[in-house]
């Protein structure tokens, strides 16, 4: 290809989690510990994901391109200096002044560059007004990019093969990454009024894989060339699309082949399916929006939905629970806030995540704030994102008590539940008792796969019930070591002996927590995507050149490119 243009992808730049110029402390880098094991301490899970969508985009360009993952500024500079004619930033709400500082940047260091502006930090009204660019892509980035470079829109997806999460630890420990990362399609007709990415895309839902087949074939491609079994699906609510769900559970049938996924979907989905279903289809993590105690009357998609018995049925047969509760609505006050907390505890899923109600750009429930005069003008971008302090005025909590309230939250669920990481142990061992006897071979091969996942577990609870933060806890983890031992027998001395390394691993992490600080920078990834003819196919294998590099808060080059 004559005049093939060269193209920069961008995240934003680091530090992450730190009050700075660019940031705020509360907006850390680790989708976990910062929104829904927050409170948790040593048992709060610890990784990061890298910008998804631009190895996507990139992957799918007829053009050389690279992506620039968590950089520190020095890093950007440096590579937007080697000739691009393209830089695209991509951004969220908070991260506002960051796009600013680096549009900046590329204007004095790269002026010849088109400048490309991406991300939901695009919905910001006037953004156009206030940032320097050139383009700005709103919605799906494929299909815009194509457009950009004069490439045929409607060209079949091709998927890269990545891992879902990187810099994983838990209580200490290092753990490989089992997961590759699955984009099944972006954006959820439900369009609920406070959901910011339903609303970048349009309210409509744009599928990147058509068929149940296509998704089967890409997990077999990703086991062939890198060894992987599970997925963690990003898209909004997977099970929506139901006959591709059921396509992919025959090819699975079909081939007696299984794999496993961690998927984000509504209630009404998972009710409609089925749990029968769910397991089949190899789900061992579900991301519920339960949303809260009146989200029955106040949502469509969970209107008929016993949230305690439907959570109850999910972990008997081994599904991890996610279910996300909204604070600080309308109809809170300083008394019902904690009859939403109460529910969210009935309810009792492995996982809570609590948000306080955030009016983004583009939703429903930003335009009505708008309109009403309800938002705070004095807030700025930085603190838009839920775990921090409102940015709207309420007529019962003040930013400082909202903060208040969502931190006792979190800590209330670990003091009445007990860590998240016991109840996901528990429930494994529900799932692993409930297919003993299984003939389907689904389920056959899920409980084979809930056995393994128990055993690698069982050392584990003995952690916790050394380092427990409180009898009860304690007492909880001695109960389901028991009925690991019922199930298992007693521990082996291999895992006696993984257990002595994870005590003093964890030991080792709470020294650190206590005395270094909790927060974890990722490392900075440079990714060279070599286009070639054969990436025109959506089955042909993509190449990722992926230059993983320390995150230093200055200067990260890969030898010889400085």
């Amino acid at each position: 290809m004559q005049d093939m243009p060269k193209i920069l992808l961008t995240s934003v730049f680091g530090p992450f989690g730190v009050d700075d110029a660019y940031g705020r402390k509360e907006n850390i880098m680790e989708l976990f510990h910062n929104q829904v094991t927050r409170e948790q301490g040593l048992f709060s899970l610890r990784f990061q994901h890298q910008s998804f969508g631009l190895y996507l985009i990139a992957d799918n360009l007829q053009a050389d391109t690279t992506v620039l993952d968590f950089p520190s500024q020095k890093r950007f500079i440096q590579e937007i200096k080697k000739g691009y004619d393209y830089i695209g930033i991509s951004f969220i709400t908070p991260n506002f002044t960051k796009a600013k500082r680096m549009a900046a940047l590329v204007r004095e260091h790269a002026p010849e560059a088109k400048l490309v502006l991406g991300g939901h930090g695009t919905a910001i009204p006037d953004v156009e007004d206030l940032i320097e660019h050139d383009h700005i892509c709103q919605g799906e980035g494929v299909s815009f990019f194509r457009k950009l470079l004069g490439e045929n829109p409607c060209r079949p997806i091709s998927h890269p093969i990545m891992p879902s999460s990187i810099n994983q630890h838990i209580m200490g420990i290092p753990m490989p990454n089992r997961s590759a990362v699955l984009m099944t399609g972006v954006g959820c007709v439900n369009a609920c009024r406070f959901c910011s990415t339903s609303h970048f895309f349009n309210r409509e839902y744009t599928a990147f894989f058509g068929s149940g087949k296509q998704i089967f074939e890409f997990c077999q491609r990703a086991e062939r060339e890198k060894g992987y079994t599970e997925f963690f699906v990003m898209d909004e609510n997977f099970l929506k699309n139901r006959q591709r769900a059921e396509e992919l559970v025959d090819e699975m049938e079909k081939s007696g082949k299984s794999y496993r996924f961690a998927i984000f979907s509504s209630a009404e989905t998972v009710r409609e399916m089925g749990v029968d279903f769910v397991s089949r289809l190899g789900v061992t993590f579900l991301w519920l929006g339960m949303e809260g105690r009146r989200s029955e009357s106040d949502y469509e998609k969970n209107r008929g939905v016993k949230f305690p018995e439907l959570v109850a049925e999910l972990r008997s047969a081994g599904v991890v629970v996610l279910g996300s509760v909204i604070l600080v609505t309308e109809q809170h006050d300083k008394q019902t806030i904690h009859d939403e907390i109460d529910f969210a505890l009935d309810v009792g899923p492995d996982f809570i995540q609590f948000m306080q109600l955030g009016p983004l750009p583009t939703t429903k429930l930003y335009k009505s704030y708008k309109i009403r005069g309800l938002l705070r003008e004095d807030v700025p971008y930085e603190e838009w994102h839920g775990q921090h302090q409102l940015w709207f005025r309420h007529p019962h909590f003040t930013p400082e008590e909202s903060e208040v309230y969502l931190r006792n939250a979190f800590r209330r669920a670990w003091d009445e539940l007990g860590s998240s990481l016991l109840r996901l142990f528990e429930t494994s061992l529900f799932g692993y008792l409930a297919t003993r006897d299984a003939t389907n071979p689904l389920l056959v091969a899920r409980n084979e796969y809930l056995k393994e996942s128990c055993l690698k577990y069982y050392p584990g609870l003995k952690v916790i019930i050394r380092f427990a933060h409180n009898e009860k806890e304690r007492l909880y983890a001695k109960e389901v070591f028991a009925r690991y031992e019922e199930a298992f027998g007693p521990l082996t001395s291999v895992s006696k002996a993984l257990y002595w390394g994870a005590l003093i691993l964890a030991a080792v992490e709470k020294i650190r927590m206590a005395t270094i600080g909790n927060l974890r920078q990722p490392r900075t990834f440079v990714t060279r995507i070599a286009y070639t003819s054969a990436r025109d196919e959506a089955t042909a294998p993509s190449v990722l050149d992926i230059e993983g590099l320390p995150w230093t808060g200055g200067l990260s080059t890969k030898s010889g490119e400085a």
